[in-house]
């Protein structure tokens, strides 16, 4: 038990010392929290979808996640989603993203 509260205690140190390295850390638990929450509100189907996303896509995974628990909050989804109801997500934030598009033309 000595040895692990050693090490314990040097990776304390090491954040302490470290302000980005705990940021990182911070950041991390709150992604961890906000993809836990939106999985509560997904059927097993749809979790698996997520997963491969997120395998694929992290960023427009994390979106994903956000807007769902977004729509939690709101009150617009009161009942778990489906793997249909995700792919229609999925579309209207592909949609989205395109409608954003700027082009710049030069003279």
């Amino acid at each position: 038990m000595d040895e692990l509260e050693a090490i314990r205690q040097k990776k304390l140190q090491e954040m302490q010392q470290n302000p980005q390295l705990q940021e990182r850390i911070q950041l991390q638990q709150q992604v961890a929290q906000i993809e836990g929450a939106a999985k509560l509100w997904m059927d097993a189907e749809a979790v698996s979808r997520y997963g491969t996303l997120k395998a694929a896509h992290p960023e427009k995974a994390l979106q994903t996640a956000i807007l769902i628990a977004q729509f939690v909050q709101s009150g617009k989804i009161t009942k778990v989603i489906t793997d249909e109801q995700l792919k229609e997500l999925l579309i209207y934030l592909d949609e989205k993203k395109q409608e954003t598009k700027i082009n710049i033309q030069r003279k």
